[in-house]
């Protein structure tokens, strides 16, 4: 394993509904990552193809048997990725190819058998082999998001096993589930990947105590989106109108240690690719005073089962 590692952050706009063009983007983002010296590259949640922000914006959406919304879901549901599509595969031959490890959220769909009207928002992990080690699918969606995806299952929590650590992740409020949360750190987590639509101020709180709690690196992946992404079905509200560059999503990417303090302070308003350095021997370090899974967790107490079977 090597103990310094360098992670990259990415915090730009994908192709929104647009599987072709999203493809194009992650191309030049993983050569720019591996330029940079990623050996780890990181994207937010459901980064490919977009984050549906316009459910917190377009206040019609949610009516009952309204088109529009079920036109959007369907746009949404043709621009998810299968897992075992080709697009897939294509990133994880870019990742052989560049030696990076690629975490990143993507609406899911399924092509045939059970679920295939279902979308899941889901964390997808590369090797550095070009491997999918892991598949995680968000639990629970959390409020508005409940029109669009279906819940998740335990079969990918769990980090795995790399040469740059061990490497694991969750998608946003599942940070404020305990058992999820304990489950991941039980897992030997050296690097969290935390992925978020924006890492606002809460969600900063999360992602630095999730570090601090595990004592692992945690990164927190923000995202761009600016008002021309909502889809054109929906009406945006009248503070919105020509203002199409407006953010609505604004990033806040940030690299937290494992003693809870920023190795790279968050990046509001920009897009880019950010790298830092760090060490992994730092984890074992703050472990001295904390470990959440060996002698500051009484297993003699509690005991904690996970499902891991996937419906």
């Amino acid at each position: 394993m090597n103990k310094k590692v360098t992670i990259g952050v990415v915090q730009a706009a994908p192709a929104y509904l647009d599987v072709a063009q999203s493809m194009v983007k992650v191309e030049a983002l993983l050569r720019e990552a591996a330029d940079k010296g990623a050996n780890l590259v990181t994207f937010g949640e459901t980064w490919f193809t977009g984050y549906p922000a316009w459910i917190d914006y377009c206040d019609e959406y949610a009516k009952w048997d309204f088109q529009p919304t079920k036109e959007v879901f369907a746009k949404t549901h043709e621009n998810s990725l299968d897992v075992n599509g080709p697009e897939v595969q294509q990133i994880g031959e870019w990742a052989k190819e560049l030696g990076v490890v690629v975490v990143m959220g993507i609406n899911e769909k399924v092509s045939s058998g059970p679920g295939n009207g279902t979308i899941y928002n889901a964390l997808l992990t590369w090797s550095e082999t070009g491997e999918l080690v892991n598949h995680h699918r968000k639990l629970m969606p959390t409020h508005t998001e409940r029109l669009l995806y279906g819940q998740g299952d335990g079969a990918g929590l769990q980090a795995v096993e790399t040469p740059y650590g061990r490497i694991g992740g969750l998608i946003c409020w599942e940070h404020w589930m305990p058992l999820t949360r304990q489950t991941m750190h039980n897992s030997g987590e050296h690097i969290h990947v935390a992925v978020w639509p924006k890492v606002h101020e809460m969600l900063q709180m999360a992602t630095r105590s999730y570090a601090f709690e595990g004592r692992c690196f945690a990164v927190g992946v923000g995202q761009i989106m600016r008002v021309k992404d909502i889809p054109d079905q929906l009406n945006l509200p009248p503070e919105l109108q020509d203002k199409p560059e407006h953010m609505l999503l604004n990033g806040g990417s940030c690299v937290v240690g494992p003693d809870g303090h920023y190795v790279l302070e968050p990046q509001w308003d920009k897009e880019g690719v950010f790298t830092v350095e760090v060490d992994l021997d730092r984890c074992y370090e703050e472990r001295l005073a904390l470990d959440v899974t060996g002698h500051y967790q009484r297993n003699d107490v509690f005991q904690l089962e996970v499902n891991k079977k996937r419906p």
